[in-house]
């Protein structure tokens, strides 16, 4: 049975034929037929593009979306994660997409009959995101070795920041870090941190992070024009880039704190593509969790 709990649970071959399946899906490729099965979406947290993209890639595949609402189900009762997911399986759910604020949550799941598709826990992992970014690279340069990345922000807090870090090494990126200091994170980083006016003039991407405040325990957070004078990608500081580099971000974005207003949609931009490809990812990782065989046109 094919889950995704992290990029780990992947082997190479998986990895490039997930590329390849969502690349196919981003230039166009559609279903001939509607395909039968029943996926139920559980997001304990909140979230905009995952969600939206995960629902659009089911509805585009003709798949059956149950949409379970944390708030209203029988979690507020008292009923365990495992066990929630556990009668969606016994209604006829064939896969589960669950975002959830716990680390590994996972692990709690193991005994399951259904795929489970990670759609982000906590500050450990977000591999379909990490996938998105990746496929995005892959338009753009065609390869990873020896790209220099730079991944910028809050780097302690971010799952973005540990599953991308994790899987472009592994592919032969030059991974560099930049960010306040109390927001590093040895685990993730490896000392390779630079200077934000450094980074810029290394980077072939610069992947911006958002600021997760509602992670942070720590007093004494930055003021927007502090961090964005410091930290954040300035129109300045965009003109010390290669002519080449693109920006990246997983958004949501906020305009004017790590990145400058302009920036998001300007040339070098491929914040919104990352959401296109979202969709793409999306379908190729739910076709494959659910050894579904679609023909395409």
């Amino acid at each position: 049975m094919f889950q995704l709990r992290t990029l780990e649970d992947l082997s190479a071959r998986e990895l490039d034929d997930l590329l390849f399946e969502a690349g196919r899906y981003a230039n166009g490729s559609s279903c001939r037929e509607q395909l039968s099965a029943t996926v139920a979406n559980l997001f304990f947290e909140p979230s905009t593009r995952t969600k939206v993209s995960f629902e659009k890639a089911e509805h585009e595949l003709g798949l059956h979306v149950i949409n379970l609402e944390a708030g209203t189900s029988s979690i507020t009762k008292g009923e365990s994660l495992y066990d929630t997911v556990k009668t969606l399986e016994a209604i006829g759910c064939d896969a589960a997409v669950i975002r959830h604020p716990e680390e590994k949550y996972y692990e709690q799941l193991e005994g399951l009959e259904i795929p489970v598709i990670n759609a982000g826990d906590g500050a450990g992992d977000h591999p379909t995101q990490s996938l998105l970014d990746l496929l995005t690279i892959q338009q753009e340069f065609l390869f990873f070795q020896n790209l220099k990345i730079v991944i910028c922000g809050d780097i302690r807090h971010s799952r973005v920041a540990r599953t991308n870090a994790g899987i472009l090494r592994k592919l032969g990126a030059d991974v560099w870090f930049s960010g306040p200091e109390e927001w590093m994170d040895e685990s993730i980083t490896d000392g390779k941190v630079l200077p934000m006016d450094d980074a810029v003039k290394t980077a072939d991407v610069m992947m911006m992070l958002r600021i997760q405040t509602e992670r942070h325990n720590e007093s004494g957070e930055w003021s927007k024009k502090a961090y964005h004078e410091a930290y954040g990608l300035t129109e300045a500081r965009e003109r010390q880039m290669k002519q080449t580099a693109i920006i990246m971000h997983p958004a949501p974005v906020n305009r004017g704190f790590e990145i400058a207003d302009r920036l998001v949609e300007c040339d070098r931009s491929r914040i919104f593509k990352q959401m296109a490809n979202g969709v793409a990812v999306r379908k190729a990782v739910l076709v494959r969790a659910l050894n579904l065989k679609e023909e395409t046109v």
